[in-house]
């Protein structure tokens, strides 16, 4: 458990950058979805922006995991269909529930009691995509 904490400390300042960047709020999800805002997609660009340069560093072997292990990252063959699939459904998801799933923790670590319809609607999807994921193209 000892060694764990660094983890849990992890989770709770990312809950606090979540919080505190506004990227929880119903209504900055509202205006990205109605293009009234930059504000997320000025959020979403930076991370795509710094995971593009990790991925980079982390292929030429400069960075390693927290063990101190090279990263092994597949070159995977291009699925467009598959992306394009699971977009829609995230993006659908998303849309609907006014939260995706890192910040649902957070608005329940705020007391925000009506997103557990959200959890118990993204763990129910977790168990149907369990069943049928066979069936879906990979």
């Amino acid at each position: 458990m000892k060694k764990n904490v660094k983890f849990l400390l992890s989770g709770f300042l990312f809950g606090i950058i979540l919080s505190k960047s506004e990227v929880i709020s119903w209504y900055r999800i509202y205006e990205m979805f109605r293009f009234q805002s930059f504000h997320m997609y000025g959020v979403i660009g930076s991370a795509v922006a710094v995971s593009a340069i990790l991925i980079y560093f982390f292929k030429k072997g400069v960075l390693k995991n927290y063990l101190g292990h090279q990263v092994q990252i597949a070159d995977k063959k291009k699925n467009y269909k598959a992306a394009l699939l699971g977009g829609i459904v995230f993006g659908l998801g998303w849309a609907l529930a006014g939260a995706c799933p890192a910040p649902i923790f957070v608005l329940l670590g705020q007391g925000i009691l009506p997103v557990l319809l959200v959890i118990f609607g993204a763990l129910m999807g977790t168990f149907v995509y369990g069943l049928v994921h066979k069936k879906l193209p990979h």
